[in-house]
């Protein structure tokens, strides 16, 4: 995992290589001063040498200057390294998960991802800036201290050979028992996420329905889940403090005591006292430190395995050796096909066999829940199968690029989306080189032409966030077009123009077959009146295919599909009436 991580370093690794020598020069220098004022007191100050003094005291500026100089080059270093770290590793997952199919989208679900894109990556940012800086002055120091000390006096430097072990045993139970707590914490904050994520997508049903006191306990639960766990960590965590304080007071007034003996007793000089106690304050403030950086490294360990855990995770959608590049025809056919979702584990379609020709318009219709939009999300590998294959142009879906299979099939989703922009520019997704001339002859197939003059400006139009300044139809409109700029084999609209009247929707059906005979349409519709002109109807009953023809031919044999014919057109009578 370590590796793993520490690759997204890269260019900035000198940085956190130069980092650490200038954390040795910086302690090597700061412990050398306590042995050099040790000097001054007995050989200078006891005996009233002013020369040695103010020699003594040169050496002890100059070094503090270059410590200086060290410490403030090793924090700037280490700054910089960790914020490269951390924005390479941030590049390095948000591009793996960009690989990702929908399955392993809801196998992570998107919160959790958020959260280890932000939060856990800040943790690990601490933790390494941390490790290049504290982490190296840390266990240098006390090195550093410790020879300094037997250097100075010997006997008395053994206390450190006590105190040290008892620290370590003490940060290492703890480090113990708060590990755990912290990957608890961070799975929580994923639950914190999502409360938050679907409150402010969904703020104006919230505000409609005055769900807000709801809204607001749901968040407070998770708050609170965060709340005990993290508590409960840190009050672990805090035990090091007076563990800490215990050992170094405790060693404080070992070394005042017998070393105000000795000095009486004649066998110390007062400047070796007070070199051992600044070594002693060093070593356990070393100490201090370390348990600092085993907290920080507590917290990281969790972050660092969840991000670890996406970084490796194989995909279930992969591109095969020697893929296709080319989807000759927009052909499809299901073979024996079955689909279930991996997180409820129940087969959602039922041994799908279907051959739509090249160019044909194909309807599906179905009761809520019957397969469709799982259906066609088969043929751009949304999602593969649990059995059976897909082919598009005659060959299995599987054995394409990936890039070219979605391409080739553009799929307009139930969920429209829309990006911070100009309509000119979500317009382009579709085909990013596309021209004016282009944009506005696919956006004139998607009657969304005249809607988009009629604004301000036009083309150049600023979309808000998520479409929010524009309607449900528009925006269908908008997402329909774009999809036609990419000039794709096969166009899947899902229910793509629910929110559309039926004169538009009329319109839209007949600018594709007369503009767009070639192309292969996939039409999902809630309303048969989108789909009673296609070449062919689908009729979809619990993931199986209850009957296949046209309208006339449906509408003469098939209970379902009467069922639901009849039930509109009543619903449509009765809308006249009123």
């Amino acid at each position: 995992m370590i590796k793993r991580l520490g690759h997204s370093v890269r260019e900035f690794k000198k940085y956190a290589l130069v980092s650490p020598v200038l954390v040795a020069i910086e302690t090597f220098i700061e412990t050398f001063i306590p042995y050099l004022m040790a000097g001054m007191i007995d050989k200078g100050i006891i005996p009233g040498n002013l020369g040695y003094i103010e020699k003594m005291g040169l050496f002890m500026l100059i070094g503090a200057f270059i410590s200086l100089a060290g410490g403030a080059g090793a924090s700037w270093y280490s700054s910089l390294a960790s914020a490269g770290f951390a924005k390479n590793l941030r590049h390095d997952l948000y591009y793996h998960i960009q690989d990702f199919s929908f399955a392993d989208y809801d196998h992570f679900s998107t919160s959790s991802i958020v959260v280890r894109l932000t939060t856990d990556i800040m943790n690990i940012q601490q933790a390494f800036q941390m490790l290049v800086r504290a982490a190296a002055r840390a266990p240098l120091m006390l090195i550093f201290s410790i020879v300094m000390a037997f250097t100075v006096d010997a006997q008395m430097a053994l206390v450190f050979v006590v105190s040290v072990p008892a620290m370590a045993i003490g940060l290492t139970i703890i480090i113990a028992l708060g590990r755990p707590l912290f990957k608890q914490v961070y799975q929580r904050y994923d639950g914190l996420n999502r409360v938050v994520r679907e409150n402010l997508r969904g703020i104006r049903v919230v505000k409609t329905y005055n769900r807000a006191a709801v809204e607001n306990k749901k968040e407070a639960r998770a708050a609170s889940r965060i709340f005990n766990v993290f508590s409960k960590a840190e009050r672990i965590l805090q035990l090091n403090m007076p563990i800490m304080q215990f050992v170094m007071y405790s060693t404080l007034l070992f070394l005042a005591w017998f070393g105000a003996k000795r000095i009486v007793a004649g066998t110390m000089q007062p400047g070796q006292l007070v070199s051992l106690l600044a070594y002693a304050m060093s070593v356990l403030m070393s100490l201090n430190i370390l348990s600092n950086v085993f907290n920080q490294m507590t917290i990281s360990l969790a972050s660092a395995q969840r991000i670890d855990e996406v970084l490796t995770y194989k995909s279930t959608l992969t591109n095969p050796r020697d893929a296709l590049t080319a989807v000759p025809s927009g052909e499809i056919e299901f073979k024996n096909v079955d689909f279930g979702y991996e997180d409820d584990h129940v087969t959602r379609l039922h041994d799908i066999n279907l051959h739509i020709h090249s160019g044909e318009t194909i309807g599906i219709i179905g009761e809520t829940g019957s397969g469709k939009s799982t259906l066609v999300s088969l043929i751009p590998r949304l999602y593969d199968v649990n059995k059976g294959q897909v082919k598009v142009g005659g060959e299995n879906v599987i054995y394409y690029d990936i890039r070219t299979l979605r391409d080739n099939v553009a799929m307009v989703l139930q969920q429209n989306v829309l990006f911070s922009g100009t309509i000119a520019e979500n317009l382009r997704w579709g085909d990013e080189n596309a021209t004016d001339e282009q944009l506005v002859h696919a956006a004139k197939l998607a009657q969304a032409d005249d809607f988009i003059r009629s604004l301000p400006a036009g083309y150049d139009t600023y979309i808000e966030q998520g479409g929010s300044n524009v309607s449900g139809g528009q925006k269908q409109r908008l997402t329909i077009a774009r999809a036609l700029l990419k000039h794709p084999q096969i166009l899947i609209l899902d229910d793509s123009t629910s929110a559309v009247d039926t004169h538009t929707d009329s319109l839209i059906q007949k600018a594709f077959r007369e503009e767009l005979p070639h192309m292969t349409k996939l039409i999902i519709a809630q309303r048969i009146s989108s789909v009673q002109n296609a070449d062919r109807i689908i009729v979809l009953q619990a993931g199986r295919i209850e009957a296949v023809g046209t309208h006339a031919q449906l509408l003469a044999k098939d209970a379902l599909y009467q069922e639901i014919y009849h039930s509109q057109v009543k619903g449509e009578e009765t809308d006249a009436k009123n």
